[in-house]
C-alpha cells in the first residue's frame, strides 16, 4: 500500500512540465531500459493542451510487459501486471489504480483507429523511472526490477513433499520466472511433476538442477550421462505442461583441491565433460545453463588467448553469473563485476543472468544479503538493473536460495 501511495502521489506531481513545447509525433523518440523503441504504425506524440506524450496501447504490452484488454463496447482499457490493473476509458481524465481513483492530466484517445495512452500516467502506475529529455524530444523509461526476470535455486527438493503452495505463492509474489530444481532421485517423480504443472500454471518454468566440483573430472562422465538421461526420460513422459525446460548445471571446479597446483590439467578436463553435456543435449530442446563465478573471463583456454566464459557461451544458451556482492556500484560491486561476461554475451547473442547471495557467508561482509532487509536488496538490484539493462545479453537477476530468501527482513 505504500508503494501504491507514493506512485500516486508521483502521479500528481511528475507530469511533463507545462512549458514543455509541442512537438510534431514523429519527432518525439522513447526509450526502453535504454534501448530505443520503433514505432512501426502510429507514433508517439506531445499533446498540444496538456503537453503529455501519448503512446499506442500496443506499446504498453509489447515493451512494458503488461497485458491489455479493450472493451469495445464500454470504450474501456484494463492494463495489468502482476498484482498491479488499471482501468481506464477513452475521453475520462481519471482512472481506478487498483480500486482506487486516481486523477490525471489529458485522457485516453482514439487517434486513427488506435487507442493512444498518456505514457507517463502508464508508466509509474506500472512503477517505470520515466524521465523527459527537452533537448533530444526524447522519453526515457527504465522498468522496475520487479519486472525484471528473476531465477532461484531449490536445493533441497524435500520441500516439495509438505507444502508446494508456499513455495510457488513466494516465487510468484517475488516475480520468479524460473526455479533450478535439485533432483533427488530418491523423490517419486509424480512430485516434480505436480510442482511443475502448478509453477508452469503461474508462468514460472523449471530447470533440473545437478552438478558438483567432481564432475569436472573425466572419471564422472557416467554420472553426467545418467542425470541427463534421467531428465529425459522424465520429460518423454509427462506433458509439456510438466517437463522440466532445461538442465542448469553448477560444477564448480575450483573447489577442487588440485584447481591451484594443476590447472591446465582440471581445465582439459572440465572441457571435456563440457562437450559431453553439449552432446548428450543435442536435439533434445533441453535449455542449458551454467553457474559460474563472476571472475570465470579472466581463465583462459588452456593454450589460447580466449576465455573460458566466452568458450562456454559458444557452446551453451546462457551463463549466471555468481556474482555475490551486496552492493550495486563502486569497485567490485555488482555492475562492475557483471559487464566482461555480459560484453561476450552480446557479442555472441547469447544471455547472461546475474545471481546474487542471501545466504550466510563466511566470504566477508560485502558477499551477501543475508543480514539486510529484502527492500534494501530490492534497492540495490533496481541500482544494478539501471546500468546492465543496456546490455542486449542481460537476462536478469538470480537469487541464491529459495529458502534463504524467504526468510530475510
Amino acid at each position: 500500500m505504500k508503494k501504491l501511495l507514493i506512485c500516486i502521489l508521483a502521479i500528481f506531481m511528475l507530469n511533463f512540465p507545462a512549458h514543455t513545447p509541442a512537438v510534431h509525433a514523429s519527432e518525439v523518440n522513447v526509450s526502453v531500459d535504454g534501448h530505443e523503441v520503433h514505432f512501426p504504425d502510429e507514433h508517439p506524440y506531445v499533446d498540444q493542451r496538456s503537453n503529455l506524450t501519448m503512446v499506442p496501447l500496443a506499446f504498453v504490452s509489447g515493451k512494458l510487459g503488461a497485458a491489455t484488454k479493450w472493451d469495445g463496447k464500454l470504450k474501456q482499457i484494463t492494463i495489468s501486471l502482476n498484482r498491479d490493473i488499471i482501468i481506464l476509458s477513452i475521453g475520462q481524465n481519471h482512472a481506478l489504480v487498483n480500486g482506487m481513483r486516481v486523477d490525471f492530466e489529458g485522457a485516453a484517445v482514439l487517434k486513427n483507429g488506435r487507442t493512444m495512452v498518456p505514457l507517463r500516467f502508464i508508466s509509474e502506475a506500472l512503477h517505470a523511472i520515466v524521465d523527459w529529455k527537452p533537448t533530444r524530444n526524447q522519453v526515457s523509461i527504465m522498468t522496475s526490477v520487479a519486472r525484471v526476470p528473476k531465477g532461484t535455486w531449490i536445493w533441497d527438493s524435500h520441500i516439495l513433499k509438505q507444502d508446494q503452495d508456499q513455495w510457488i505463492n513466494f516465487a510468484r509474489i517475488n516475480g520468479v520466472t524460473s526455479i533450478y530444481l535439485q533432483i533427488d532421485k530418491d523423490i517419486e517423480p509424480a512430485i516434480y511433476e505436480d510442482f511443475i504443472r502448478k509453477t508452469k500454471s503461474e508462468g514460472i518454468e523449471v530447470e533440473a538442477l545437478e552438478g558438483r566440483p567432481e564432475w569436472a573430472i573425466r572419471s564422472k562422465q557416467g554420472d553426467i550421462q545418467k542425470f541427463i538421461a534421467w531428465v529425459k526420460a522424465f520429460n518423454s513422459s509427462v506433458g509439456p505442461e510438466a517437463s522440466f525446460t532445461g538442465l542448469h548445471l553448477d560444477i564448480e571446479p575450483y573447489a577442487l583441491r588440485d584447481w591451484t597446483s594443476d590447472n591446465k590439467t582440471i581445465l582439459e578436463s572440465w572441457m571435456d565433460n563440457l562437450r559431453l553435456i553439449e552432446k548428450e543435449t543435442k536435439g533434445s530442446g533441453l535449455k542449458i545453463a551454467f553457474d559460474v563465478p563472476f571472475w570465470l573471463h579472466s581463465i583462459k583456454v588452456p593454450g589460447k588467448d580466449y576465455s573460458m566464459s566466452a568458450w562456454m557461451l559458444e557452446k551453451f544458451d546462457c551463463l549466471v553469473i555468481m556474482n555475490y556482492r551486496n552492493q550495486a556500484l563502486g569497485s567490485d560491486g555488482i555492475v562492475e563485476n557483471a559487464q566482461a561476461m555480459l560484453r561476450e554475451a552480446s557479442t555472441l547473442k547469447k544471455k547472461v543472468i546475474v545471481a546474487v547471495e542471501t545466504v550466510k557467508s563466511k566470504e566477508g561482509s560485502q558477499v551477501s544479503f543475508y543480514s539486510m532487509s529484502s527492500e534494501a536488496m530490492e534497492k540495490e538490484l533496481q541500482t544494478a538493473h539501471n546500468q546492465l539493462a543496456h546490455y542486449a545479453s542481460y537476462a536478469g537477476f538470480a537469487i541464491h536460495d529459495i529458502t534463504s530468501w524467504q526468510q530475510m527482513k
